[in-house]
C-alpha cells in the first residue's frame, strides 16, 4: 500500500458506513514492514501493517498484507472464506507448487485458485513473454482486430477496456483519481496510469492471490505466474516487465458493493466483468455512482455469467424468470437500472452515454481449451448537480 495514496484517497470506514452511515476516516496506525525509499513518514510502500477506524465507537482493525489493505466491511468474514488465499505462499519453486498440485489433486481449493490465478494472469501478461509466442507463433501476428489471431490473443482485458474508453470519451471526464473496480492480476490499472499519467489510479479487488500478484509487479516490477498446460501441469513463467507510470499506481482490496471513498472521490472508472460477480450489482452500481464526481466517466462491462455462489438469483439482472416482460434478458434490466424511473431501484446519478452489446473477451482455459464471451460494455456518466435538483 503507498502512503501516497492513502493519504489522497481518504478512505473511510467500511463498517461505519455500512452499519450507521458514518463517514469515519481510517489512520494507519502501525507499519510492521516497509519498502522502497524513505521519505518523512516511512518507506514508500507499506508491506504489513494495520489500519483502524477513528470513530471512537468502532475502532474496527484492517489488516495490510503482502502490500493490500484489507478494506472490507465484513473483514471476519471474508477472512474465513478467503483464508486459504491470504495465507498461501507466494515463494514456492515450480516444482513444490506442481507436488501440492498432485497430491491435493483436481477440484481441491488449491486447483481452483491456481485455474483462477493462471487464466487471468495469462491475459494480463502473456503479451511480455517472449516464450510465449515462441511456443504459439500465430499469436506473433500484429494484434489489430482484424488479425486472425487477435481474439487469440493475450491482452483481451485491455482491447476491452480500450473500447470502453473510446465509448466512454475518457478525455471528456474531470480530472481526480481513476478507479478499476475489479482489477484482478492488475494490468488493466497499469494501463489506465499510462492514459492518466497526472492522476493516481487505484485498482481493487476481492480476489486476494491476484492482488498479491499485482502488488508484487508494482512493488518488484516482475510478473510471475504458472501457465497451465493442461489437467494438473504448469509451467512457471517469470519476467521483468517496464511499466511507466507505476509510481501512481496502487492495489486495495475493498467490496465492489461497499467501496469505501469519499463521495466525489474519481473523475474516471473501470469495472470490468465484475457486476455478475458481487453479491448485489446494484448495490454495486450505486456505490460505484457515489464515488465518482459530477460529470465523471465510468466504463461498466458484463458478460452476464451468472452464479448462485457470487449473486443470489434473485439479484441477477434477468437471466432468469422468462415468463417477465424482457423473457429472462439481462440487458433491458440493465438499462432500466440506469435509466431514471424507468425501474425500481434505479440508480441515482449515472446515465448511460453509449453501448455495445457484443465485444469479445476469451478466457484460457489450458493450450487446449478457452471460454468464449460476448460482453455487454456501457459507458456511463455520473450526472453533475443530481443533489441540487432534488
Amino acid at each position: 500500500m503507498r502512503r501516497r495514496h492513502f493519504e489522497a484517497l481518504r478512505p473511510l470506514c467500511p463498517v461505519c458506513r455500512a452499519d450507521g452511515g458514518r463517514d469515519s476516516p481510517l489512520r494507519l496506525v502501525r507499519v510492521l514492514t516497509e519498502e522502497g525509499e524513505p521519505g518523512e513518514q516511512g518507506g514508500e510502500h507499506v508491506v504489513e501493517g494495520l489500519i483502524q477506524c477513528s470513530h471512537a465507537g468502532c475502532l474496527r482493525e484492517y489488516p495490510v498484507i503482502d502490500g493490500v489493505p484489507l478494506l472490507v466491511p465484513r473483514i471476519r468474514a471474508w477472512l474465513e472464506a478467503n483464508a486459504l488465499q491470504v495465507l498461501a505462499r507466494d515463494d514456492l519453486t515450480a516444482e513444490t507448487e506442481s507436488l501440492l498440485g498432485d497430491a491435493l489433486g483436481p477440484g481441491s481449493a488449491f486447483e481452483v485458485l491456481r485455474q483462477q490465478v493462471a487464466s487471468y494472469a495469462w491475459d494480463h501478461w502473456a503479451d511480455r513473454d517472449p516464450e510465449e509466442t515462441a511456443a504459439d507463433p500465430t499469436l506473433a501476428a500484429p494484434r489489430t482486430d482484424a488479425a486472425p489471431s487477435a481474439d487469440r490473443a493475450p491482452g483481451a482485458a485491455v482491447r476491452l477496456l480500450d473500447r470502453g474508453l473510446d465509448l466512454v470519451r475518457e478525455g471528456a471526464s474531470p480530472a481526480g483519481p481513476v478507479l478499476d473496480l475489479g482489477c484482478a492480476v492488475g494490468r488493466t490499472t497499469f494501463e489506465l496510469a499510462e492514459r492518466r499519467p497526472d492522476e493516481l489510479v487505484l485498482g481493487v479487488d476481492l480476489h486476494f492471490a491476484m492482488l498479491r500478484l499485482a502488488a508484487r509487479v508494482l512493488r518488484a516490477g516482475v510478473a510471475r505466474w504458472d501457465r497451465r498446460r493442461v489437467g494438473l501441469v504448469y509451467d512457471r513463467r517469470q519476467m521483468e516487465v517496464e511499466l511507466p507510470q507505476r509510481e501512481n499506481v496502487d492495489f486495495w482490496a475493498c467490496d465492489a458493493t461497499a467501496l469505501p471513498f469519499p463521495e466525489g472521490t474519481f473523475g474516471l472508472a473501470a469495472s470490468l466483468n465484475v457486476l455478475d460477480c458481487v453479491a448485489s450489482p446494484r448495490d454495486a452500481l450505486g456505490s460505484l455512482a457515489q464515488v465518482l464526481r459530477p460529470g465523471g466517466r465510468a466504463v461498466v462491462a458484463t458478460p452476464y455469467d451468472w452464479s448462485p455462489a457470487a449473486t443470489p438469483v434473485e439479484a441477477w439482472l434477468g437471466g432468469h424468470s422468462q415468463r417477465g416482460p424482457h423473457r429472462g434478458a439481462a440487458e433491458p434490466v440493465l438499462r432500466a437500472l440506469l435509466t431514471p424511473g424507468a425501474h425500481p431501484a434505479a440508480v441515482e446519478g449515472l446515465e448511460i452515454l453509449a453501448e455495445d452489446d457484443a465485444v469479445p473477451w476469451r478466457v484460457r482455459l489450458h493450450d487446449r481449451g478457452a471460454m468464449e464471451y460476448r460482453v455487454h460494455l456501457l459507458a456511463l456518466g455520473r450526472r453533475k448537480h443530481e443533489n441540487k435538483q432534488k
